[in-house]
C-alpha cells in the first residue's frame, strides 16, 4: 500500500470521528493493504492524537474469544490505543452522542504494576507485571460503515476503541481464578450475554503476553501503571441513548454503562 493511500486513509479516519459517519470498508477500497499498512494507519492516527494532547493511557486487545472472533470472521487478536479522555466513571451518564453505531463488551482488565517488555514473554512474567484485576465493560465503535469490517478494517480503526468503564474494585492477580471467572452482562434488566475469563485465549493473561510481546516486536513496551484490555468474554451487545448495560463479575463486583 503506498504511502499517500495511507495518508488518506489516515484523514478519512480522523474525519469519521469528528464527523460521526463511517466510511467504506477500507479492505474494499485498498484491497492491498495489508496488516502492517494497517497498523501504520492506525500508528498514523495515533500520532496525531499525541500531538493534539491526548495520552495513552494503556492498550486493547481484540478478537480474543471465538465469540467476537465469528461474530467479525476473523481469525486472530488485534490491538489498539486507549486514551486518557476514553475512560468513564463506573455508572457515569455517558453521551451516546460520541459514538456512531457503539457495542459494549465484558473484561477482565489489568493494571501494571512494572513495564512489560517482550518479546519472548511467558505467563508467569505477566503475572509479576499485574498490579490488579478490575473488572470493565469496554465501549467499541466502528468507523467502518455498517461494522462491515475484517480484520484489517478494524487493526486501521484503532482495534475499534472508543471507551472503557473500570469497575470500582479490583483484586490481586492470585486473589482471583481468572481461567474460570463468570460474568453476566445484563442490558436493561435482561441477560444479553455470560462467559468465563478462560474464554479469552484460554486465559486473559495468554492476551496480556500475546501483546507485550507483539508490542516489543515493533520496539515498544507495556508501562508502569497501564490499563490493559485482554478481551472479551463474550459477544459485543449494540447500545444507545437510554440503554445501561451491567456486568457482574462476581468477587470484582458489577460495573454499569449508562448511556444518555
Amino acid at each position: 500500500m503506498q504511502s499517500m493511500a495511507k495518508n488518506e486513509t489516515v484523514d478519512a479516519l480522523l474525519r469519521a470521528y469528528v464527523e460521526k459517519r463511517g466510511i467504506a470498508p477500507i479492505s474494499a477500497t485498498h484491497p492491498d493493504c495489508g496488516l502492517d499498512d494497517a497498523y501504520a494507519i492506525q500508528l498514523g492516527q495515533v500520532g496525531r492524537w499525541v500531538d493534539e494532547g491526548r495520552t495513552v493511557r494503556g492498550h486493547k486487545v481484540g478478537l480474543t474469544s471465538e465469540a467476537m472472533q465469528r461474530q467479525l470472521g476473523v481469525d486472530q487478536p488485534d490491538y489498539g490505543h486507549l486514551f486518557s479522555d476514553m475512560f468513564y466513571a463506573d455508572d457515569a451518564p455517558i453521551p451516546a452522542s460520541r459514538f456512531i453505531a457503539p457495542r459494549v463488551e465484558p473484561e477482565f482488565a489489568f493494571v501494571l504494576s512494572r513495564p512489560l517488555t517482550g518479546p519472548g514473554l511467558t505467563v508467569t512474567d505477566a503475572v509479576r507485571a499485574v498490579e490488579a484485576v478490575i473488572g470493565s465493560i469496554e465501549i467499541i465503535d466502528s468507523r467502518i460503515a455498517d461494522w462491515k469490517i475484517g480484520l484489517v478494517d478494524t487493526i486501521a480503526d484503532n482495534a475499534s476503541s472508543a471507551g472503557v468503564v473500570l469497575g470500582r474494585h479490583r483484586l490481586g492477580v492470585n486473589e482471583i481464578d481468572i481461567v474460570n471467572a463468570e460474568c453476566t452482562l445484563t442490558k436493561n434488566g435482561s441477560v444479553v450475554g455470560t462467559g468465563v475469563g478462560g474464554a479469552v485465549l484460554g486465559s486473559p493473561l495468554r492476551a496480556l503476553v500475546w501483546l507485550a510481546n507483539k508490542l516489543g516486536e515493533l520496539g515498544t513496551s507495556l508501562d508502569e501503571g497501564a490499563v490493559v484490555l485482554p478481551g472479551s468474554v463474550c459477544a459485543a451487545v449494540p447500545v444507545a441513548a437510554g440503554d445501561s448495560v451491567t456486568a457482574d463479575f462476581g468477587v470484582l463486583g458489577t460495573v454499569t454503562a449508562r448511556f444518555v
